[in-house]
């Protein structure tokens, strides 16, 4: 027998990318091949897609977890490895995904629309790919990253135009069932209904669709009975309609005190769309008038009820008396409703282009884990580095070294032998690079010989650059005290003044 499940925990795990290769090219008169080792290859991500064919997540109930395939890695010969496929699992239209804590990671809406719930992990590169002018030959290659994994609650809310709310027992699914082709299943015992059910209803040129929840009781909102299971799936609904048992044996309910009572339990819930449940119209439906006590209660009671400011039906799921009433009621609020909802629009593509002061990490101090380095380049090296490798160590380091990390870890503080965490890594800082070295010894520049001396006699830098520009300067004769040739030209001797004389 087919089982309705609307609410699952799924567990998801994307691939992991695939390790670079570090190789050399080894070949009979080719000398100095250099380095030819592949990428590694891309590992799969995990994707929720909504597909028209599912209507429950029952699949997810039976196979709660999903993992995606690893990249291949990459060899030698320039040969990088193959790209995993991504896995996509069908989901049914109205599903909203959330995190563990509760907070909302997409809302699946529209045939087609793909959610992208754990992404793979990228290949690492190779060798060939690591080469440069000052490392024409490395002997190491990065590693592939691992995949994303994460749980996620995957939880189905009925994509309805026209919600029905009662009690149990109140005549839903017999409504249901009187004005559509849906056959849910009727007795005459609280919680018949366990899942929603729909049904397809044509009222004039108009066609919506009526969802038939579980019922409510007092005290639904915190959880009593299946209230949250009920309330889940009329967030989406245009249209509420109160359907009022007026054959109720109970001797503490009438059909005002259950209208408030549903009400009060609307208010106390917080729907988790963000939707507001108090501004949906509303339509009261008077159920049972085919006995005559609830006729004649339905007829004593329906000034009182028209005070809520409601349309209010006489109606009998038995006799289908007042049901064309209703049917065109519900059909004209669905139509008003549509006619004011906001146009749908494709999503819009938000550039946030990094800030021109943000270095893209940040340094942190914890007085028992030492000093932390977060940032998606930091913390992405350093899973990519092979320790085992004192050349793809040393790589790593000249990398964090570029971006500036020694020099934010010498100005928080950080003095040699210090533990900083980086990811899940935990080193003992010792600053190989220069940057790191001169950023421990305070202001880059200085002497260390000059310290304690208040008065140094030396010439600043403008005025040793006046005094070089004033020794380079071209001077005239005047300048420097030489007569003109005219003057004393007697004592110039003659092998100086070229003549015969």
């Amino acid at each position: 027998m087919a089982r309705f499940v609307d609410h699952v925990t799924l567990h998801v795990t994307a691939g992991s990318g695939g390790h670079g290769c570090a190789s050399i090219r080894r070949e009979k008169f080719v000398p100095l091949g250099g380095p030819d080792g592949g990428n590694g290859g891309r590992g799969g991500d995990v994707v929720l897609v909504v597909d028209p064919g599912v209507h429950t997540l029952l699949d997810f109930h039976h196979r709660p977890h999903a993992v995606a395939g690893n990249g291949k890695p990459g060899m030698g010969s320039f040969r990088h490895g193959a790209n995993a496929e991504d896995i996509e699992l069908a989901v049914p239209e109205g599903t909203v995904v959330l995190d563990t804590d509760g907070e909302v990671v997409g809302d699946l809406t529209g045939i087609g629309t793909r959610l992208v719930a754990v992404r793979g992990g990228r290949g690492g590169l190779g060798n060939a790919a690591l080469a440069g002018p000052s490392r024409k030959a490395p002997g190491f290659a990065l590693l592939g990253e691992p995949g994303e994994s994460r749980d996620l609650v995957l939880e189905l809310r009925s994509m309805a135009d026209v919600g029905l709310v009662g009690y149990p027992s109140a005549g839903k699914s017999s409504l249901v069932s009187a004005i559509s082709a849906a056959k849910p299943k009727i007795a005459d015992y609280p919680f018949t209904t366990l899942a929603p059910n729909l049904g397809v209803v044509s009222a004039g040129g108009s066609t919506y669709t009526v969802a038939d929840v579980p019922g409510l009781i007092p005290g639904a909102s915190e959880g009593k009975g299946l209230g949250l299971d009920f309330l889940r799936h009329i967030e989406r609904c245009s249209v509420l309609v109160h359907v009022v048992d007026c054959a109720t044996f109970e001797p503490d309910r009438d059909p005002v005190s259950d209208i408030r009572a549903l009400e009060a339990e609307l208010a106390a819930y917080t729907p988790a769309l963000g939707t507001d449940l108090a501004a949906r119209p509303r339509i009261v439906a008077l159920n049972k008038i085919d006995v005559p006590d609830a006729a004649d209660l339905a007829e004593m009671v329906r000034a009182e009820v028209a005070e809520f400011g409601w349309p209010v039906v006489e109606i009998s799921t038995a006799s289908h008396a007042g049901l064309q009433e209703l049917a065109y009621k519900m059909a004209a609020a669905v139509d008003e409703a549509r006619a004011t909802a906001a146009p749908s629009t494709a999503p819009r593509v938000v550039l946030r282009p990094t800030a021109v002061d943000d270095t893209g990490f940040t340094v942190g101090r914890d007085p028992e884990e030492g000093f932390l380095v977060r940032g998606e380049k930091p913390e992405r090296w350093v899973r990519q580095t092979d320790f085992t490798n004192d050349e793809a160590v040393g790589y790593l380091a000249d990398r964090l070294a570029r971006l500036g990390v020694e020099e934010a870890l010498a100005e928080a503080g950080a003095v040699p032998g210090d533990m900083v965490t980086i990811g899940i890594n935990t080193f003992d800082w010792e600053p190989s690079t220069p940057a790191g070295v001169a950023a421990m010894r305070g202001n880059r520049g200085t002497d260390p010989r000059l310290e304690g001396i208040d008065n140094v006699d030396r010439a600043s830098a403008a005025e040793r650059r006046a005094a070089r520009d004033e020794r380079r300067r071209h001077r005239d004769d005047d300048e420097l005290g030489i007569a003109p040739w005219h003057e004393d030209y007697e004592d110039v001797p003659a092998e100086l003044r070229g003549d015969d004389r």
